[in-house]
């Protein structure tokens, strides 16, 4: 079978298991994002969970030596969620990122690969093939922009000319020798929407990101969060979505063609207090099917708490209470302290000054006098 048919066939194919852009890039060495990668590294801008080395994840060749061509696809997901809850005083709520609202896109966008692969072993008995999703070595973002699916915008995303940025990306490296797509040409123009409007100015020019300062990676750390960066997460439980909201390829982009991606909204938009008092079982049933979950309970709760202390929320002070008095892990505990700090009624103010007098972990004290401190700077100012 002649090369050009093999893939008009695969595109054909790609459309009947629910791939919604597919595109074919070269198995050439990455050497621009090298370079970036580089920068990225002596800048201390990177986010500590890549894979591999930077040879790997420019290198095809270093993951599948026979490479020829790498095949990109794209899966669309809602931006808007139907029907979504609304918090109230007495129930104060989170949200997670639209990229985690359905199923876990690694294992969806995996088995569509696995489909697109069998496909082309049947036709091609001596393929060679690597699949990755997300958490491979390549740059999901560079290959989508070398194989068309999209250019690679001011906001570190791919953004389509049909599903803007909301989209998943995943890959094939194959040792059959397609002919390349031609890259999308970049319209970001003069525009600067994205990095006006980034919380964190984790955005430091077009293209580039700070993963330190980025809400999304900080949303999934397990330690600490940074004083800085508390005040502007706000109620996020995972994730950020401002540098897509505020892009105008964007404007009126939302496709829910796939049924594994409609969220769901208590699971999208979750009560916060209920996060509090969930076991790792409960927390399992109830989040373990979305992406946002890979991390484990540990930072959405912590999450959850500071949220609570966003909304200054007196009515989940008992709960806040009781983390702070039994719960084993130093950062849930320090980091309620500073919540019961920032809603400052005499009860979780009390409730700090008594649990301080137990407490021997040096940086849950540190966080209960930051706590404390906030008492003193509105008495202060009052």
């Amino acid at each position: 079978m002649k090369i050009e048919d093999l893939k008009q066939e695969i595109i054909e194919y790609s459309k009947e298991i629910g791939i919604d852009k597919i595109g074919f890039a070269s198995a050439d060495v990455f050497s621009e994002l090298k370079e970036r990668l580089r920068r990225q590294q002596e800048l201390g801008y990177q986010s500590g969970f890549e894979k591999g080395s930077i040879e790997e994840r420019t290198e095809p060749k270093r993951l599948l030596p026979q490479a020829q061509s790498i095949i990109s696809i794209a899966i669309a997901y809602p931006s808007r969620m139907k029907d979504a809850p609304k918090g109230t005083k007495e129930n104060r709520r989170g949200i997670f990122c639209r990229a985690s609202w359905g199923v876990d896109y690694h294992h969806v966008l995996k088995e569509r690969l696995e489909k697109l692969e069998a496909f082309i072993k049947d036709k091609v008995a001596e393929a060679s093939t690597k699949i990755m999703v997300d958490t491979g070595e390549l740059s999901d973002r560079a290959v989508a922009e070398r194989a068309g699916i999209g250019f690679s915008g001011k906001n570190a995303s791919i953004i389509t000319p049909e599903f803007g940025s909301f989209v998943y990306l995943g890959e094939m490296i194959t040792n059959i020798p397609f002919i390349p797509d031609s890259p999308v040409e970049d319209s970001c123009g003069d525009c600067r929407k994205c990095l006006d409007a980034c919380p964190t100015t984790a955005l430091v020019d077009g293209g580039q990101l700070n993963a330190q300062r980025c809400i999304a990676f900080l949303t999934q750390t397990k330690d600490f969060l940074p004083e800085e960066f508390r005040s502007k997460i706000g109620n996020r439980v995972y994730g950020c979505d401002t540098c897509q909201q505020v892009c105008p390829k964007n404007k009126g982009i939302d496709f829910h063609i796939h049924p594994e991606f409609e969220p769901e909204p208590e699971v999208a938009k979750p009560k916060l207090k209920p996060m509090l008092r969930m076991s790792n079982r409960e927390f399992k049933e109830t989040f373990g099917h979305i992406s946002g979950f890979w991390r484990g309970k540990k930072p959405l709760q912590r999450n959850a708490i500071i949220g609570l202390g966003h909304f200054k929320d007196k009515t989940a002070v008992e709960e806040l209470i009781a983390v702070l008095q039994h719960d084993p892990r130093p950062v849930i505990r320090g980091t309620a302290a500073w919540s019961l700090g920032k809603i400052g009624t005499e009860e979780a103010i009390d409730a700090i000054k008594e649990a301080m007098e137990k407490e021997k972990d040096e940086q849950v004290l540190y966080e209960m006098e930051k706590g404390l401190a906030f008492q003193e700077s509105t008495s202060t100012l009052n």
